[in-house]
């Protein structure tokens, strides 16, 4: 088990730029690895209770921003902040968790995620809180938090909030640090689309793939998706269906005209080679 490890602001090798952000923590608890200086640390953030297109978008940024040589930073809560971190996890990246809570693994939230963080740490991530070992979590604890996960950070990207979530905290604190501020748009129609598209109203850069932040923060940009040369024609409809976003298999069944059991195996087939992913409720999505 990794042990809960400590630094002061006032010891060397406390982060730079923790120090330089409004309420420095005095005390910051930590397992697995710092962050080094200058390593290139981005945010990706957003609601506890994503859409499937939140969490295709999540994962899609998160893996490519991961695969880009940038750390994703998040705050291990459900839902977007989950599948930032599951993605680096994949892809065997590092990724750094700022915890609400203290570090004891009674003490990690959500529970279900004391393996996500358990994993973290193994591949060389990090788990990071300013709160002692043994704390639990509470309605201020999370807020504040937040400063910590924008003050790591180049920028921040909101990929799902409602008009009063947590993950516009973090946004506004990435502001007033002076940080880029990065936003997904989404259908006026959708309340997880209030904040981001709200942010991008007031200036936030509207963010449509990995590539419109890398290019703000200065890194080379990636290749665009490629289709995989091995699939049959049937899945190539499947993966035609699919670009316009993720979707229920009984909607893939209906745009492409297949019947249900082709489809069925084409898609445990794909999702055997990463072509796709079940983003959960036999919904599925491209794999970028």
């Amino acid at each position: 088990m990794e042990e809960i490890k400590q630094i002061k602001i006032t010891d060397k090798g406390y982060l730079e730029s923790l120090k330089k952000i409004s309420g420095s923590p005095e005390i910051l608890y930590y397992k697995g690895i710092l962050p080094k200086k200058n390593e290139p640390i981005f945010a990706v953030v957003g609601t506890r209770r994503p859409t499937p297109y939140g969490k295709q978008v999540a994962l899609q940024i998160a893996g490519e921003l991961a695969d880009s040589g940038i750390t994703i930073v998040s705050g291990m809560a459900p839902g977007i902040d989950t599948e930032a971190h599951r993605i680096c996890v994949e892809k065997n990246k590092r990724t750094i968790a700022v915890l609400g809570t203290g570090l004891h693994d009674k003490s990690i939230y959500p529970q279900e995620n004391l393996g996500l963080s358990r994993q973290i740490v193994k591949l060389g991530g990090c788990l990071i809180s300013e709160l002692p070992p043994g704390t639990p979590g509470s309605k201020f604890t999370f807020p504040k938090r937040n400063r910590i996960i924008s003050g790591l950070s180049l920028g921040v990207l909101v990929v799902e909030a409602k008009e009063k979530s947590g993950s516009l905290i973090t946004s506004e604190y990435a502001k007033k640090q002076g940080k880029k501020v990065f936003a997904i748009p989404g259908p006026i129609f959708s309340l997880n689309s209030e904040g981001p598209n709200n942010l991008i109203k007031n200036g936030a850069f509207l963010a449509s793939g990995a590539n419109d932040i890398l290019k703000e923060l200065n890194f080379e940009a990636i290749e665009a998706y490629k289709e995989s040369p091995a699939l049959n024609n049937e899945e190539k409809l499947i993966i035609g269906a699919l670009r316009e976003g993720a979707l229920y298999i009984d909607n893939i069944i209906e745009k492409t005209r297949l019947n249900a059991s082709r489809v069925a195996s084409c898609l445990a087939n794909m999702e055997i080679l990463g072509n796709i992913r079940n983003l959960g409720g036999n919904i599925y999505s491209i794999n970028k």
